[in-house]
């Protein structure tokens, strides 16, 4: 049985091993998983209408100023699998759905999402995620070396954004609502946070 009760064909047992992506390619496709080095994460509910304002600002600037670039945005759901060691895809054991990636090595995706590090991945907290986006994923992410995380704060109007030096992330700019933030991947292409927050 996996979380919620949905029997698999093949019962996944902690005893015997974690799951892995093939598993999650059998789940019901109404519900949606992320897994860190095996350990599971409902992604189920739906977010708040604040997160949606937000990501769909943001996406929205990113496919702008992306036209004709090299490098693709991409929301969720859009699995990202990170493997550490494993030879065949179906064996990865962790796979995450973040809000916004951005990826400019078109060799990375695939019909199922992207394998590897994005460039640039952006999560917007809410209170079931606020812990795992802030220290599980933070980790993971400098881990894999995914160049620019930024973690949103709907709540505060702020965004954290920690970039990758010599593999690893050091203290976050800090940015509010209303200022200009660059992103440093995209040629310091500068982005109005006010835009970003605005609730029209």
């Amino acid at each position: 049985m996996i979380p919620g009760g949905t029997a698999l064909s093949l019962p996944l047992k902690k005893e015997d091993r974690r799951p892995a992506y093939r598993d999650y390619l059998a789940w019901p496709e109404e519900e949606r998983w992320e897994s860190i080095n095996g350990v599971l994460y409902d992604m189920t509910p739906a977010p708040s209408t604040a997160h949606q304002r937000i990501l769909g600002a943001l996406f929205t600037e990113f496919s702008i100023h992306l036209r004709g670039h090299k490098c693709e945005a991409f929301m969720a759901p859009f699995d990202v699998r990170l493997p550490s060691n494993e030879k065949d895809d179906a064996d990865i054991i962790t796979w995450v759905q973040p809000d916004i990636v951005i990826v400019c090595d078109p060799s990375k995706i695939d019909e199922r999402g992207c394998k590897g590090a994005p460039d640039l991945i952006v999560e917007i907290l809410s209170p079931a995620t606020a812990r795992k986006d802030m220290k599980e994923k933070l980790i993971l992410y400098e881990t894999v070396g995914v160049n620019e995380y930024w973690i949103i704060q709907p709540t505060d109007k702020t965004i954290m954004v920690f970039t990758l030096t010599d593999s690893h992330y050091g203290k976050p700019e800090v940015y509010a609502s209303g200022d200009e933030l660059k992103v440093s991947i995209l040629g310091n292409l500068p982005i109005n946070t006010g835009l970003i927050f605005s609730e029209r």
